[in-house]
């Protein structure tokens, strides 16, 4: 635990600073871990799920850096200033800071649409890196839909007038005007680009690609949804793995929760993908 550092600090952007943390040893180097982070309460809910991650990781050699997005968090900006092309060059920007002056190996670490971002940007610039996918969202239209529906929700709504909240949203951002959904403002420019957004990878990726999911059943099998992914990214070239693991819905319980079964098998992941670096 003493010998592993956790610096906060702002990377430079347009718009304004970058809330970033940045986890590391002391003196070992196993290589450089990029969180992809999630969005809106999912991320406040997975806070604390990521911090102990990035400590497991840093424990074993690891330099992990996390960093909220436009208008996310401790970062500049309001929610509804965020765009998905501002958010894959946040990206960008982060995995530049990660790597500069380092020839060190790079992975990729994503949770739920933070996947769907993190696949969109090493596919734009051109990368194919080692990817931990913790429970990823597959199909950003339905990932809206559901987030939209949250205003029914909040407001608890009747079915009826939920459906009639719904058409509202969607002729709103039809008409580009930015919307209000439990209590975040999201705005067209990002409704445009998590809308579109698919998980694939791009020919030829040839890193390793594990993805995990939690589930509640004693005997943890993976949901046919995962199933389905792994068998469309396999088709596309990727050499891709899929683990159940019984464990709680961190990013949307009520309460705060942990799974600490996720961590120590993404450190054995982690550390397969050292030894065959």
């Amino acid at each position: 635990m003493t010998d592993v550092v956790r610096e906060a600090f702002f990377l430079e952007a347009g718009g304004g600073g970058r809330f970033c943390v940045h986890t590391h040893h002391a003196s070992a180097r196993a290589g450089n871990v990029l969180l992809v982070p999630p969005f809106a309460e999912e991320l406040n809910k997975s806070r604390r799920m990521m911090a102990l991650a990035a400590q497991a990781f840093a424990e074993r050699g690891w330099r992990v850096l996390q960093h909220d997005l436009l208008g996310c968090g401790d970062s500049a900006g309001d929610f509804g200033d965020a765009s998905w092309a501002a958010w894959l060059d946040d990206v960008d920007r982060a995995c530049a800071w990660l790597e500069q002056d380092d020839d060190a190996p790079t992975v990729i670490w994503s949770l739920r649409a933070g996947s769907l971002l993190a696949a969109d940007w090493m596919k734009k610039a051109g990368r194919a890196l080692p990817w931990l996918a913790w429970q990823p969202v597959s199909n950003g239209k339905q990932h809206l839909q559901q987030f939209l529906r949250l205003k029914g929700v909040s407001e608890m709504l009747a079915e009826a007038d939920a459906k009639a909240t719904m058409s509202a949203l969607r002729q709103a951002l039809a008409e580009r005007q930015v919307v209000e959904v439990a209590g975040y403002a999201i705005a067209p420019e990002l409704v445009d680009g998590l809308e579109s957004s698919v998980l694939d990878i791009a020919p030829g990726h040839a890193a390793p690609i594990c993805m995990f999911e939690l589930v509640g059943q004693a005997e943890p099998e993976c949901s046919p949804a995962l199933r389905l992914l792994v068998d469309r990214l396999r088709k596309q070239g990727g050499t891709v793995e899929a683990r159940a693991l019984q464990g709680p819905a961190f990013w949307q319980t009520q309460e705060i929760e942990t799974s600490p079964t996720l961590i120590e098998a993404s450190c054995e992941v982690l550390e397969g993908w050292r030894r065959a670096h």
